[in-house]
This record gives structure tokens, C-alpha cells and sequence, in this order.
């Protein structure tokens, strides 16, 4: 019914930067919180920013002033831009949101396949 698909990972270097991106699609109505999480490996999955559809965002304390969220309504398409990227910064980054499709009323939770972020020299 939903669809997440996220793009943008890869191999950065401390201090660089990345952007991942993440687009929805689908049986879609309307389309409530988004959010990005991260798992390192042997870590549980951890919030890393959050934003709502009116764009009141949310940051992870470890985060806080490195990273933004944003979010484009119109493509159902939310954004995370990653600077001063650190080491532990490294892990599989999940798109997540709560989406009311049709024939619905409840929002359901969904969740992206993930994409790689690895923050090494």
C-alpha cells in the first residue's frame, strides 16, 4: 500500500556531509510524522530526527546542530542533511512514517528498506 524508498548513503569521510532522501508513494491520503532512525551494528534502532506536516522537527541530542530534516509536502519526500559527520554517525539510516491510505482512517506506520551510511578514513 506504501511505499518508502530512501537514496543517498554511501562512504563519507569525518567531517564530511551527506544527504539522504526519502520519497513516498503509494495509496495514499495524507501523511502525518516522518522520521529518520539509524541501527549500528549490535545497537537497537535509535530516533535521529523528526518532523511533522507542518514541519516542527525533533533532533536526537548527538545530532543536535549537525543534522537537519526537512520536508517537501508536495512529493511526499522528506530529507536529511548530515554534516560534520563523525565515526559513530555510522549506520543503516530508516525512513519512517504514519500514513493514511485509502479505504483507511488510522494512520499505519511504515518503514523504508534502509540505506548505508559509513563515516570512515
Amino acid at each position: 500500500q506504501v511505499q518508502l524508498v530512501e537514496s543517498g548513503g554511501g562512504l563519507v569521510q569525518p567531517g564530511g556531509s551527506l544527504r539522504l532522501s526519502c520519497a513516498a508513494s503509494g495509496s495514499i491520503v495524507s501523511i502525518g510524522v516522518m522520521a529518520w532512525y539509524r541501527q549500528a551494528p549490535g545497537k537497537q534502532r535509535e530516533l535521529v530526527a523528526r518532523i511533522s506536516s507542518f514541519s516542527s522537527t525533533n533532533y536526537a541530542d548527538s545530532v543536535k546542530g549537525r543534522f537537519t530534516i526537512s520536508r517537501d509536502n508536495a512529493k511526499n519526500t522528506i530529507y536529511l542533511q548530515m554534516n560534520s559527520l563523525k565515526p559513530e554517525d555510522t549506520a543503516v539510516y530508516y525512513c519512517n512514517a504514519q500514513v493514511q491510505v485509502i479505504g483507511q482512517y488510522a494512520l499505519g506506520n511504515y518503514w523504508g528498506q534502509g540505506t548505508q551510511v559509513t563515516v570512515s578514513s
